[in-house]
């Protein structure tokens, strides 16, 4: 496995939580990192039957005098685990690390979060400065950055398996739809929204569905951290802005296994969305790794200017335009230099498909195969 660039203090008095979507190395990662931890798995099925009937039998499990780490991995296969993690760490001073998948039964059964009991950290897919000199730009538009989809000789196989049993077959086993026909042909029909704002009116059209559904197939995709939305820049906005979000699932790859092709799709179109997705998987990844604290947004005008990412926090106010081209046009920076006439103090990035560095207008110019392994530096 490559080296992650999540740290994490070791002799940290605080207990975690470690959030991130199945297949991005969780488990391998504490299990690497915290070799003499205690460790419970609760897909085993055995010791999953014996903590639900009785989350209090967790006590019996941990060695007296234990005090060293404890990691539950799969936490929010019993949510109610997390009254009595909560109490060991008050009466035990227990340090636990817990992670998870999803958050949403945690939240829908109300039980304890931990809030301020547990720092909450973030996995995500592998980036190229993780891969180093193995990172690959068609690979990962192709197949993502999944670790298994980087290492296995079958990418696609993997991500078509990966889709079948997780974002469809799991989705049901935890009762969050009882529909898995409607939900699997609404999944295919939010792809085509990869990279654009949503129009929830239309894909509940499109998927024969009532709006209200639509919602909440979308808070369940949010919740299993399988996507995300970005909301509009806003702040002391000068023109008229849309309101709508834009949907991106949270690897490339897993967007274009579920994504459905036919001879109508043009190659502009997957790759257009996909070297989007590719970018957004590492200013993600790098703002959680490095706790930057930024909020990620993306900027668009009434009229159709638009710039897709922007990064804005107390470290600044940077703002990205990501084009698949390998050669950009100057009409290309129309969206950058607009945001700019808004925002002067905004740093200004054209990404491309090229292969040099350039600087025009107050706009560096940066290939996507550069940036991706120096977006840390830049942030």
């Amino acid at each position: 496995m490559y080296k992650r660039s999540l740290e994490i203090d070791q002799d940290s008095a605080e207990s975690l939580i470690l959030f991130g979507p199945r297949g991005t190395g969780k488990t391998y990662w504490v299990k690497s990192n915290f070799p003499d931890a205690l460790y419970f798995d609760l897909l085993d099925s055995s010791l999953y039957k014996d903590l639900t009937a009785d989350p209090s039998r967790l006590v019996d499990l941990i060695p007296n005098d234990y005090d060293h780490w404890i990691i539950i991995d799969e936490v929010q296969k019993i949510p109610e685990l997390m009254n009595e993690v909560h109490r060991l760490i008050e009466h035990k001073h227990h340090k636990f690390i817990l992670t998870g998948s999803s958050a949403r039964n945690l939240k829908k059964r109300g039980v304890n979060l931990l809030a301020g009991r547990a720092l909450n950290y973030y996995m995500h897919p592998l980036t190229a400065k993780e891969l180093g000199s193995d990172f690959n730009m068609n690979h990962a538009l192709l197949y993502g950055l999944l670790p298994k989809a980087v290492q296995t000789k079958d990418p696609k196989h993997f991500l078509e398996t990966y889709v079948v049993t997780y974002l469809r077959e799991e989705v049901l086993q935890e009762g969050l739809t009882r529909n898995l026909g409607d939900f699997t042909r609404f999944m295919e029909i939010a792809s085509f929204s990869q990279g654009n704002t949503l129009n929830l009116s239309a894909i509940a059209r499109e998927s024969a569905l009532d709006r209200r559904t639509v919602e909440s197939y979308f808070s369940i995709l949010e919740d299993l951290l399988i996507a995300t939305t970005l909301p509009i820049f806003t702040k002391r906005a000068k023109r008229q802005l849309v309101s709508s979000p834009k949907f991106y699932y949270f690897d490339v790859g897993v967007y274009r296994s579920i994504r459905p092709r036919g001879p109508l799709d043009t190659v502009d179109e997957l790759d257009g969305a996909g070297l989007e997705t590719l970018f957004l998987q590492h200013l993600r990844a790098y703002n959680d790794y490095n706790r930057l604290g930024y909020s990620l947004h993306y900027w668009r005008t009434r009229s159709g200017v638009e710039v897709d990412f922007i990064a804005y926090g107390e470290r600044g106010l940077l703002a990205f335009e990501v084009k698949r081209k390998s050669k950009y046009q100057k009409s290309d920076l129309s969206g950058l230099r607009e945001f700019k006439k808004d925002y002067p103090m905004a740093k200004c990035y054209l990404v491309y498909g090229g292969d040099r560095a350039e600087y025009l207008d107050e706009v560096t110019i940066l290939p996507m195969n550069k940036i991706l392994h120096q977006l840390t530096e830049i942030l």
